[in-house]
């Protein structure tokens, strides 16, 4: 099983930089940047504060591949 983590397509979509996902959650740009590319596991605290920032469930942010 494998998990992919769904942010970059959800910001992009929505029309939305690093930098201004990062101002509206209040992590580095560096960090988001990190767990998008899938070099930094996120806590379950830095997802819901993207969820929330993308206006999106917590769900959404997840693709789980068997």
């Amino acid at each position: 099983m494998r998990i992919e983590i769904l942010i970059k397509p959800i910001r992009i979509s929505k029309k939305l930089s690093l930098e201004r996902l990062s101002k509206m959650t209040g992590i580095s740009a560096t960090h988001i940047n990190d767990v998008e590319n899938n070099l930094k596991e996120p806590g379950i605290s830095i997802l819901v504060r993207i969820a929330y920032a993308l206006k999106v469930d917590i769900t959404d942010l997840y693709k789980i591949h068997w």
